[in-house]
């Protein structure tokens, strides 16, 4: 959210893209061990509908996913009020949609990004002991990419929480919005929660260096 309001108009899709892509990345190294780097509640909602936690561990994770996104949009608001940081988007970095994109494209945009980034944390989250270590580049690529195609759309939420935090804290248009950016990235989970299983049983499980079978 902090790239958001602080990266200038000129190359600040690519910018915000990337720092939100290298700060998962980090965090999955990070705390990965020790909580799984849930740090989304679409990323949540897909890992409790894929049996891997129980919904009181689920609940636990959604509270502070939600109470550390307002805490950091606290922070972000207090640096623009007072700190003298000027807000290049003029929103607290919210998510919106009504310039660059209708209600029913952001709809589809959200659900589409979410879908398509889930998969790659539980499908990697799983598999990362067989790829040494590289979960965390994975996921943190994926969310970069979903972010070079939404940021200049919708802010690309595709977090729950990180479309929350802002928009209590800038209210007006961005408050009435929010339930499009809680509702449809939660959607992609449950979308990401069926289909991964498939992407993990099918042909591209086996094993880096582990020859396939020739059929003959």
């Amino acid at each position: 959210m902090g790239s958001a309001v602080a990266a200038r108009i000129d190359g600040g899709v690519v910018v915000v893209s990337l720092a939100f892509g290298f700060v998962l990345l980090a965090l999955v190294y990070t705390i990965g061990q020790l909580s799984g780097s849930h740090v989304n509640p679409a990323v949540t909602l897909g890992v409790l509908l894929s049996g891997k936690i129980t919904a009181l561990g689920a609940v636990v994770y959604w509270i502070a996913q939600f109470a550390g996104a307002a805490v950091a949009s606290l922070l972000l608001w207090v640096l623009v009020r007072w700190g003298g940081v000027t807000d290049q988007t003029g929103v607290l970095g919210a998510n919106g949609y009504g310039t660059n994109i209708n209600a029913g494209g952001a709809m589809l945009l959200e659900t589409v990004l979410t879908f398509l980034f889930v998969p790659v944390v539980l499908v990697v989250s799983k598999r990362s002991t067989d790829l040494s270590g590289f979960a965390g580049l994975a996921i943190g690529l994926a969310l970069g990419v979903a972010n070079l195609v939404g940021v200049a759309l919708t802010g690309a939420a595709v977090s729950p929480a990180r479309a929350f935090g802002p928009a209590i804290f800038e209210g007006g248009l961005a408050l009435r919005q929010l339930w499009v950016f809680i509702v449809f990235p939660l959607l992609g989970g449950v979308l990401a929660a069926l289909v991964a299983p498939l992407v993990e049983h099918g042909s591209g499980v086996t094993r880096i260096g582990t020859p396939r079978p020739s059929g003959r």
